[in-house]
């Protein structure tokens, strides 16, 4: 499981825009092939600041995402709303050993 957590900075002005983009597209997001789980974050400090937290069962299906109709409209859009570029990465969990 590949974990993707993408910081996306918005003029202040812009985060209801963002957040009408961000309901209109979350359940298409999590009906994608692999998508298992995503989550919308707001910084605690900084209001005009949000994440989004998914679970993907592979890289493969994030990339197929990331490859689709639907990225291809939500992206571009939520970009324009933009004060700084996005900061994304992708994380998987650490096996316990049991030691």
């Amino acid at each position: 499981m590949i974990i993707r957590v993408v910081r996306m900075t918005f003029a202040p002005e812009k985060t209801g825009d963002f957040l009408t983009l961000f309901r209109s597209s979350e359940n298409k997001i999590r009906q994608m092939p692999g998508c298992r789980y995503l989550e919308l974050w707001q910084d605690a400090d900084a209001p005009h600041i949000y994440c989004t937290y998914s679970h993907w069962d592979s890289v493969a299906d994030l990339d197929a995402y990331r490859r689709s109709a639907l990225f291809g409209q939500v992206w571009p859009a939520t970009k324009a709303l933009f004060a700084a570029p996005a900061q994304a990465f992708s994380v998987a969990r650490v096996a316990e050993t049991g030691a």
